[in-house]
């Protein structure tokens, strides 16, 4: 018989779930030939470690590069230390430093594409910095991750946030840091709704300003850009941005309720991908892109249509807490052993948002092993209280 599970609604009954027994496997393959694709990639944290999870984060490491080879074993870059990897959010600088280190070797050793984010979030939260020190700070990291040997992407930074005046305050910081680069970046404007404290980014709250601020940035700067990620769920602004942008420079979406378009792309051009969602619709989304290079676009859309509504669901307000929904997944799909999160962050859901969640990656076919997802969930289920009969 299909595994079964009793789920919880908004409304506070209960509905029993059959599941499909259908999962999307496309088995390793190489990297898309039409479009770059990374997937920002979540950590696994250590569950049996003795620390404070907030404060003292500790990480499973076997468990988190592991996940990384699945991305790469699909031809899926793997962007290294993002938002998606808890930074500032549970995940601070030492840890991140050691994640990178280790993940490029990993990248090294298989042949796998990676990109990894450069902050400033070794300065003290909360306390005022100058320009000068963002601008060290983003440097200080910016050598960490080329010495690994991976790409750097430039994150935006809470601390130039704070301390900028206005668009020329940024441009001389990205001068500064883009200048002393050894290889072409990756700019990351990532909008308010994932971090309130990055509100009024490139130097105004007015988002055509804004962006104006931004192509300046690139502009000054195109040689050593190579592409810009973007973050604001605003498709036709991305669209936008993408067709103002100078020859070979690439714009990478974020946009986690659009991306399948966008990826498609019309006549005038197409975005590449530097996605949190592609974390948990992996297999999706490989599958996808093998459709896309292959000239088959029925095929592609038919394969990311259902992960929509999913990413959709995982991405609902408040936005920023959507790394519980993609720990939570991967816990279903089995690539960890636990739902247990940095800074504890598996709380940051309800029961009903992650009973919908499986409902959501079950119409995706993204629950691999159907008997194993169902048992897990009754597990977290029965914590709440919901015992399955």
């Amino acid at each position: 018989m299909p595994a079964s599970v009793l789920l919880p609604r908004a409304d506070q009954t209960l509905a029993r779930h059959v599941l499909s027994g259908r999962a999307i496997a496309p088995g390793p393959g190489p990297a898309p030939a039409s479009r770059v694709a990374f997937a920002a990639a979540h950590v696994v944290c250590d569950p049996l470690a003795d620390a404070d999870p907030v404060a003292d984060a500790r990480l499973d490491w076997d468990a988190t590069l592991a996940f990384r080879h699945h991305l790469w074993a699909l031809g899926l870059g793997v962007a290294e230390a993002m938002d998606t990897a808890q930074r500032g959010m549970g995940l601070g600088w030492p840890a991140a430093r050691e994640l990178i280190r280790r993940s490029a070797a990993e990248a090294r050793a298989c042949g796998g594409r990676i990109a990894c984010g450069a902050g400033t979030d070794q300065l003290p939260p909360g306390a005022p910095a100058t320009l000068h020190q963002v601008a060290a700070a983003y440097a200080e990291q910016c050598q960490a991750v080329e010495d690994a040997g991976g790409q750097v992407v430039l994150l935006a930074s809470r601390a130039l946030a704070a301390a900028a005046a206005g668009p020329d305050d940024y441009a001389g910081v990205y001068q500064r840091v883009v200048g002393a680069t050894g290889g072409p970046v990756i700019l990351h404007w990532l909008g308010e709704a994932f971090d309130p404290l990055l509100a009024g980014y490139w130097g105004s709250p007015d988002l055509d300003e804004a962006t104006e601020a931004l192509l300046a940035v690139v502009a000054a700067n195109a040689e050593r850009v190579d592409g810009v990620k973007v973050s604001l769920l605003d498709r036709d602004r991305e669209v936008a941005l993408r067709r103002r942008l100078p020859a070979g420079v690439r714009l990478y979406t974020g946009d986690d309720f659009h991306y399948p378009e966008l990826i498609r792309g019309d006549a005038e051009g197409h975005s590449d991908a530097l996605l949190g969602i592609f974390d948990p619709v992996a297999p999706a989304a490989a599958a996808a892109l093998r459709a896309l290079d292959a000239g088959d676009l029925d095929r592609y859309d038919e394969l990311l249509a259902p992960t929509v509504a999913l990413s959709r669901h995982v991405f609902g307000p408040p936005t920023f807490a959507y790394k519980t929904g993609v720990v939570f997944l991967a816990f279903l799909a089995g690539h960890q052993a636990h739902f247990r999160m940095v800074g504890g962050l598996e709380g940051a859901r309800s029961v009903v948002h992650l009973a919908e969640l499986f409902r959501l990656a079950d119409a995706a076919g993204l629950l691999p092993d159907p008997d194993l997802a169902a048992r897990r969930i009754g597990h977290v289920l029965a914590l709440a209280g919901v015992e399955q009969p």
